[in-house]
């Protein structure tokens, strides 16, 4: 399960090279595969911090594209952060939830 968990890390950090870089087409795919291999995985709090990375990964990308099922990712990684308490999910959800004027 380790490398699972190694695996679906380094696809979302590659994704978010990708998506800093501007190659957004990339990014969306690597967030797809590291949302691929967590989902089969038992939860457990590694998973659901990276869930959370990823699904507001997601959102932002898709937001820079105006793409849809943005808000799908953005509750869903909001949800995952507020379970988690994960500090650093928690901010990058609250920086996202601010221009919609929410809170977690």
């Amino acid at each position: 399960m380790r490398s699972a968990y190694l695996t679906a890390a380094r696809a979302l950090q590659l994704g978010r090279e990708g998506a800093v870089e501007g190659d957004q087409a990339r990014a969306l795919r690597l967030y797809s595969e590291a949302l691929d291999i967590l989902t089969v995985l038992p939860p457990e709090r590694t998973r659901d911090v990276l869930l959370a990375h990823t699904h507001l990964a997601f959102y932002q990308t898709l937001e820079l594209l105006g793409g849809k099922d943005g808000q799908r990712h953005l509750q869903l990684g909001v949800s995952y952060a507020r379970t988690t308490r994960d500090p650093l999910a928690r901010a990058i959800a609250e920086e996202c939830l601010s221009g919609l004027e929410l809170a977690l």
